[in-house]
């Protein structure tokens, strides 16, 4: 059976509600007088429906909402009221109530509406439950957030983790695909295998087919031996391919025929190597772009495309920065052998309002210095600006003395400093400030800047 909360001042109108909705033999009431006594309620139980008057004194139907939301966001609350007005049913529906309905109540239809809050409440709690089960069997715990957003993305892990199809990767830079990756594996049937990763942006392209293939000796100018590659290394386990966008023409045929048929040759070598190994790949790249440019080919495209998962970028989960911001604070107060306990709420304002062009990443670095130079335990707005010098030491005492900047404006003023530096080019200013030159050419637009690139 289910718990109500009903809280009504008058007693022959709770006394008549009370046993409507006990005949129906599948709601246990409690009763409330006043909207005090149901704020004291609340805070020891967690009822399924709250049911309440709009009208009491000292304290009204609008405060027990509030505070209903507040301390059980996944229970439904239904507003009643002999004068309503357009005004309180619209602040009220603001506050999060489920309806607002006025007296005297039909009796089918008031039933109705009890029995659709109530799915909503066992509909929210079940998904919450899920979402909690899905991180304790999957052990996703490096993976922080409770939006849909990355909840999305944990639910997609769970499901292709234990096959072997090759999984691709795509968002940002600093959205955490290395993490995603890693999960993949350690929830896979590999995952006692080795798992490699490889940043195929950091290799030479006449060094990268080395590198994953292998090669034997005199294949080249200083190959005074065979060598085995990565794929040979990791044999039975997991290879992730991070920056895949950036690979060579020629080694994209490689890659192809090992998906094709698990083979690989070692350079310089005649013979077929077969080898066992999941791939995964990742890229900040738009892949369906480069094909147009002719810079990666559309067949190894599908072959990597299996089983896509697009991890957002860090503006488009908002809700998840404080949790962000508590984890990582604690982190690094921890390594850092500091005392700091939390964020003032401006600050977290600051991080809130910020749009984090180098995602968690970012956040991350910006952390790790405020923490460095915090003197107190609590982060306030003072220190984030600080913590912002060391990343852009040009930022004058007039600049930190501004409490009131916000990060928005400190990132434009970055933005402007860059291009500057790098005379407008803009391919040179988003490599400089470690993002994409899509993600540039976005925050140029957002605010304003008139530039005439230089090459």
């Amino acid at each position: 059976m289910a718990d109500i909360l009903l809280v009504d001042d008058e007693a022959n109108v709770r006394k008549t509600i009370a046993i409507l909705l006990s005949r129906t033999g599948k709601y246990n009431v409690e009763e409330a007088d006043n909207g005090k006594t149901a704020i004291t309620l609340l805070k020891e139980k967690a009822y399924d429906i709250v049911i309440t008057d709009l009208r009491m004194s000292p304290i009204g139907g609008l405060e027990v909402l509030k505070q209903s939301k507040k301390l059980h966001p996944s229970v439904e609350v239904i507003v009643i009221t002999g004068q309503g007005t357009i005004k309180s049913g619209v602040e009220a529906m603001k506050l999060g109530a489920y309806d607002y309905i006025e007296k005297p109540l039909d009796d089918e239809e008031f039933l109705q509406l009890v029995k659709k809050a109530l799915e909503k409440t066992q509909v929210v709690r079940e998904v919450s439950y899920l979402r909690a089960e899905l991180r304790e069997k999957y052990k996703f715990d490096k993976i922080i957030g409770k939006s849909d957003a990355i909840t999305n993305v944990l639910d997609m892990v769970a499901r292709v983790s234990p096959t072997d199809a090759t999984a691709l990767l795509t968002g940002e830079s600093g959205t955490g695909k290395e993490l995603v990756a890693h999960a993949i594996h350690n929830n896979s049937l590999r995952k006692d295998k080795l798992m490699l990763t490889v940043n195929c942006g950091a290799i030479h392209e006449n060094l990268i087919d080395s590198e994953l293939f292998g090669h034997i000796k005199g294949a080249f100018t200083g190959a005074d031996r065979d060598k085995r590659g990565l794929f040979q290394e990791a044999d039975g386990g997991t290879i992730f391919l991070d920056e895949i966008g950036d690979v060579a023409l020629a080694t994209q045929v490689r890659l192809l025929r090992f998906l094709e048929n698990g083979e690989i040759k070692r350079v310089g070598d005649t013979k077929i190597i077969k080898t066992n190994v999941r791939l995964i790949a990742a890229t900040n790249k738009n892949i369906e772009e480069e094909i147009k440019k002719e810079n990666f080919r559309e067949d190894l495209y599908y072959r990597l495309n299996v089983f896509p998962i697009h991890l957002p970028a860090l503006r488009e989960k908002k809700e998840d920065i404080p949790l962000l911001v508590n984890h990582i604070l604690h982190k690094y107060s921890k390594q850092l052998n500091k005392n700091i306990t939390s964020v003032s709420p401006s600050a977290m304002s600051l991080f809130m309002d910020y749009s984090w062009p180098g995602n968690v990443r970012e956040l991350e670095n910006i952390i790790e210095r405020t923490v460095i130079l915090a003197t107190k335990n609590v982060i306030d707005t003072e220190d984030i600006i600080k913590s912002l010098s060391k990343l852009v030491p040009q930022i004058t005492q007039t600049t930190l003395e501004k409490t009131d900047m916000t990060l928005a404006e400190m990132e434009k003023w970055h933005i402007l400093n860059t291009l500057e530096k790098c005379k407008g080019n803009q391919k040179l200013t988003a490599e400089k400030l470690g993002i994409s030159t899509t993600t540039l050419w976005r925050k140029l637009k957002q605010y304003g800047i008139n530039t005439s690139e230089e090459n």
